[in-house]
């Protein structure tokens, strides 16, 4: 992809899933990058797995301080930020009339409230240090076609993930044209997040509403994203970028 090379990317959830393919397509591309994850475990693996990484920093998306002080981290790391890549998220499959307060909540922590905190720390940095050199900031954060479609089983979900694409489009019609801000909103994809979910059986059914009969690669919701982070892509902002092998082309979601 053109211009990815030298960028600095920090990459939120990008110790495992999505978020780790996406940091290994970007080292490809000869980005510098840093990931930030909670989970201390992933995060010792991932450094070991891509040697090139600059960092893999602990830190919680739901505390507004730990994300200010992981991205001052990165910043320090990589001497600023150009591209970010908003992906920490979890699901939790549940009956709505058994969903908890304590489980809405923790859902809409992590997929909403912390979106919101990373993206503002990042585009604050981006705005302030703009420069026509470098060309605008990017800052590209994970949907799904739950934010878009009706799925059983993951209302809290379901609402986070539309509010991810409300606030993406704001965002961009606020931010441009230093920043530039778009989602992507993939269907199924085959992570271990996914694959815990879900038993053979029910993987299997899921694939025949697919049109393309399977679940997507990480790898290739990777490729979404550094598209949209490249130069290619400079004229996107404020989209939502659907990636879910025909699923929602026919209704499929809620069948």
């Amino acid at each position: 992809m053109r211009g990815l090379k030298d960028k600095r990317v920090l990459i939120t959830g990008g110790a495992s899933g999505i978020g780790a393919a996406t940091a290994a397509r970007f080292l490809e591309e000869g980005s510098r990058v840093c990931v930030l994850d909670r989970d201390a475990t992933a995060c010792g693996h991932i450094k070991h797995e891509l040697p090139l990484l600059g960092e893999a920093i602990i830190a919680d998306v739901t505390d507004l301080m730990q994300v200010e002080a992981a991205f001052a981290e990165a910043i320090r790391l990589m001497d600023g930020v150009d591209v970010l890549i908003n992906n920490a998220g979890i699901s939790i499959r549940h009956k709505f009339l058994d969903i908890t307060p304590e489980e809405w909540e923790r859902v809409i922590a992590v997929n909403l409230t912390g979106v919101f905190y990373v993206a503002q720390t990042a585009a604050r940095h981006m705005w302030e240090n703009f420069s026509a050199e470098r060309g605008s900031g990017v800052i590209l954060q994970t949907a799904s076609t739950n934010g878009v479609m009706g799925y059983p089983y993951y209302a809290d979900y379901n609402a986070s993930k539309a509010g991810v694409i409300e606030l993406t489009r704001s965002m961009a019609l606020e931010l441009a044209p230093k920043v530039r801000v778009c989602a992507v909103a993939p269907g199924y994809v085959l992570t271990p997040m996914q694959r815990a979910e879900y038993s053979d059986a029910m993987l299997a059914e899921v694939n025949q509403k697919i049109p393309l009969g399977r679940h997507a690669k990480p790898e290739e919701i990777a490729g979404l994203f550094a598209y949209l982070a490249s130069d290619d892509a400079a004229f996107a902002t404020g989209q939502v970028f659907t990636m879910d092998g025909g699923e929602t082309a026919g209704g499929l979601a809620s069948r």
